[in-house]
């Protein structure tokens, strides 16, 4: 009788090193990778740590903190190869787990909710309504709101409707700034062949913010061409006349800028909003633009800078905005707008 094969000895798993870079990296460093400093990625860290703690304490589990700095790196770059090379350690197949179950954990509405808030209360307005007023003396706005396609992958379902006017696949994203761009509002879970009209017609803000009139009378948005005239939603004249209206566009450019550049400092400050973003489904895509509007908000909190860059360029507006069809644009707005442009720009 032949003797049994020996036992092959396992081997003992290696792990790779991982650094400790909230330790390792001064708060410029870490800005710079993570766009957050060492304090603001303890402060993320804590708002979801319980569901991020791994519950088994086996080896080389990843901690909290690591995740957030996982996910922060993805969201800074676009690139998920890079949370795996040079500092972090974790395997590929690690990242995309850890990216998937971190973005669960921040865009719980709980969450989102802390720091993405609609003024509606007199105080707030009214503050919101003082830092405009300051640009250009456009009175009464609380707000400044446009919409942005931020480029996906062609989802596997449905796939025509997220083709876009420009010819690509998209997420069109409804989002409102305030005078100091903190982003006050954001709607992301439309294909990119929706109308902004339509986006602003079917949101919350529209059928119920304004729609049962629960901020003070008074209050405006400001809005291009593409959207609908309402008595609480000014858009610029198309052909505007010598006077009131000329005055009225003038202050209007100027005031809703703050939308465009808005736009323009979350995409530098989230390379993943500039470029193609290669995950499935177009859900897991509307996930990572809330989480990066929410943590654009905290960075505005805490005063963290954006970290220049060589690719950096700024969000420029495509000029051809589509009008809204014509039973969208009442004239009841339109009148009112005449009144609003004949009584504060004369």
């Amino acid at each position: 009788m032949a003797a049994p094969a020996p036992l092959r000895q396992r081997r003992p798993r290696r792990f790779r090193e991982r650094k400790d870079v909230l330790h390792d990296l001064d708060d410029g460093e870490l800005i710079k990778r993570y766009r957050l400093d060492r304090a603001g990625i303890i402060f993320v860290t804590d708002l979801v740590r319980g569901p991020l703690t791994n519950p088994t304490g086996r080896n080389q589990a990843l901690t909290p903190e690591m995740k957030i700095i996982v996910l922060l790196r993805y969201l800074a770059t676009g690139k998920m190869q890079l949370c795996s090379m040079d500092d972090l350690g974790p395997s590929q197949q690690t990242v995309s787990r850890v990216i998937t179950e971190t973005l669960m954990a921040l865009s719980s509405n709980a969450i989102l909710t802390q720091f993405i808030t609609f003024p509606i209360t007199p105080h707030e307005t009214q503050r919101k309504i003082v830092d405009f007023q300051q640009i250009a003396g456009f009175p009464g706005v609380i707000g400044a709101i446009d919409g942005t396609h931020v480029r996906i992958s062609a989802p596997s379902e449905f796939e025509e409707e997220y083709v876009n006017r420009k010819g690509y696949h998209s997420i069109n994203v409804q989002v409102i700034f305030d005078a100091k761009y903190k982003i006050t509002d954001i709607v992301a879970k439309w294909p990119g062949s929706v109308h902004d009209a339509r986006i602003l017609n079917e949101s919350s803000l529209n059928r119920v913010v304004f729609g049962r009139g629960m901020v003070p009378d008074g209050c405006h948005q400001l809005g291009d061409s593409g959207y609908p005239s309402k008595k609480w939603l000014l858009t610029p004249y198309l052909r505007p006349q010598p006077g009131p209206q000329s005055n009225y566009n003038r202050a209007h450019k100027i005031t809703r800028s703050v939308v465009e550049r808005g736009i323009g400092q979350l995409k530098r400050r989230f390379h993943v909003l500039h470029g193609e973003i290669r995950v499935q489904p177009p859900s897991k895509v509307c996930q990572i633009i809330k989480v990066c509007a929410m943590l654009h908000n905290i960075c505005k909190d805490r005063n963290i800078y954006i970290p220049a860059a060589e690719d950096d360029e700024e969000e420029v507006d495509d000029p051809l905005h589509l009008q809204p069809p014509a039973a969208q644009r009442p004239r009841e707005g339109l009148l009112y707008r005449d009144e609003f442009a004949d009584l504060h720009f004369r």
